[in-house]
């Protein structure tokens, strides 16, 4: 069942290693991010909160054809007032962005 909890993959045309890169960027650009993990088809990296230091993981699972599922979790507590999607849609916005700068 969709519903609130559901997060839309990422798309791309380009090839899976392209797209791997152009995510690969942008989660380096982002704040208080670490890479935890890019073996196989899946990517993994941890957000750290500000404030508090509480972390969230964030799992990318390329699938063909042309899209990236996106799992995105709190570690501690189960409200986070909609920051783990909020940043999704930061990581698909700087993602479809990196694409149209590619061409």
């Amino acid at each position: 069942m969709v519903g609130e909890m559901h997060v839309d993959p990422l798309t791309y045309s380009d090839t899976a290693d392209a797209a791997r890169q152009r995510l690969l960027a942008v989660l380096a650009g982002m704040e208080r991010a670490t890479l935890v993990g890019k073996g196989g088809r899946n990517v993994g990296v941890e957000f750290r909160s500000a404030v508090f230091g509480f972390i969230d993981d964030v799992e990318f699972r390329f699938e063909p054809p042309g899209q990236i599922q996106v799992r995105s979790a709190s570690r501690t507590g189960y409200y986070d007032f909609g920051v783990n999607r909020r940043r999704v849609e930061a990581i698909r916005d700087a993602f479809a962005a990196s694409s149209q700068t590619t061409r």
